[in-house]
């Protein structure tokens, strides 16, 4: 393992990339990394991510982290999309066994809390993503379990909901978070499938919450894991995607165009390389050297179809230059199979996003945007 640490630790510090290949490869790469995550562990549910650091910095050590509720919600949606793409029903029957194990997991209230143990306080943020999984499965696999979690899941978002829109209680470290805006996106998903108004008024609420949080820039105030912090980029896609998607299916577009112009404040920052810095400020500027290969990921996404919706060459071409970006830092080659095909926290493996670890999220994010890429260049 400490081999495998230096190798990328070297290269980083050379600033040496990886030469592109065909975009199946590196898709290939990534899908077969996820299926090592989902792999990882025994339960059912998605290996937070693989690891190249131990202690003093963590109590799990080096290697693979135990299941992470949050985003094995959202990875069931991408292994579905992998199983329709490719006719890979291997992917499917991954999808289901993590909405199953994520039936164990809620607590009794309906929520799902940020760790993998049941009955622990639920967190707004990811009862959200889990609910965009649940949804998923109950569509793909019509059983009614599906269905009666998520519409508990998402009566009690709407229950927590305070009355100007904003979610304060029960939030990651005690503060409000625009980026729930990704979580009003899950509950007008469940409304698709499952129409609800007390649950699609209150997803307006706070969509409505989040446009005064728009600043002139474009960006937004409390888009941060912490206050007093510039957002991650991670964050900042999170609350642009929630914005968009939900507008769209509100058919709001004083909504989706808050996140158009978002989306544009953003263009700024990538370089002719692709490259986005790993933080940016509510004002707008630039916070630090590296690279969030997660959010370059999202932003991808967001780029690709606000390109196609908007018809927009200029944002197709943005969009492509931040995938390739991302796509020339993927190992796809090394024989070390933890690490063949993901993707890094940040690029320098040393950033301040998830430093010296291959987070699940940042591969689900990647194979998400390739996907996008594909069905434009099909259509």
């Amino acid at each position: 393992m400490m081999n495998a640490l230096s190798s990328v630790l070297c290269r980083d510090m050379a600033r040496k990339g990886f030469p592109l290949r065909l975009l199946q490869d590196h898709q290939k790469a990534a899908i077969a990394w996820l299926k090592t995550a989902h792999d990882s562990t025994s339960d059912g549910g998605v290996g937070y991510g693989y690891y190249l650091r131990g202690q003093p910095f963590s109590v799990y050590g080096l290697g693979w982290r135990p299941s992470y509720v949050e985003t094995s919600g959202y990875i069931i949606e991408t292994f579905y999309d992998i199983a329709q793409a490719y006719n890979d029903a291997d992917s499917a029957i991954r999808a289901e066994k993590v909405g199953r194990w994520l039936l164990t997991m809620q607590n009794i209230d309906g929520s799902f809390s940020n760790n993998s143990f049941s009955n622990a306080g639920g967190i707004v943020f990811d009862t959200g993503q889990v609910l965009f999984g649940l949804v998923r499965c109950f569509v793909e696999t019509h059983d009614r379990a599906f269905q009666s979690a998520a519409r508990k899941a998402a009566y009690w978002l709407a229950g927590n909901l305070e009355e100007d829109g904003a979610w304060r209680a029960n939030t990651h470290l005690g503060n409000v978070h625009t980026y729930n805006t990704r979580t009003a996106w899950a509950m007008l998903e469940y409304c698709k499938i499952l129409p609800d108004a007390k649950i699609c008024g209150a997803a307006r609420r706070n969509l409505h919450w989040a446009l005064t949080q728009q600043t002139e820039t474009g960006l937004f105030d409390n888009c941060s894991f912490k206050k007093g912090r510039a957002p991650d980029t991670h964050t900042i896609a999170y609350a642009i995607r929630g914005l968009y998607e939900g507008g769209l299916l509100l058919d709001d577009e004083r909504i989706y165009a808050a996140a158009h112009k978002a989306a544009m404040k953003m263009t700024e920052h990538v370089s002719p390389s692709g490259f986005i810095p790993g933080r940016v400020s509510t004002s707008g500027k630039p916070n630090n050297s590296y690279s969030c290969l997660t959010g370059n990921c999202q932003m991808a996404i967001i780029w690709f179809k606000m390109s196609r919706y908007f018809n927009d060459p200029a944002l197709y071409k943005i969009a492509g230059d931040t995938l390739n970006f991302v796509l020339k830092t993927q190992n796809i080659k090394t024989k070390n199979g933890n690490i063949r095909g993901g993707v890094k926290g940040s690029h320098p493996i040393w950033g301040r996003y998830a430093p010296l670890s291959y987070p699940n999220w940042a591969t689900k994010f990647l194979i998400d945007a390739i996907l996008i890429k594909q069905s434009i260049v099909r259509s």
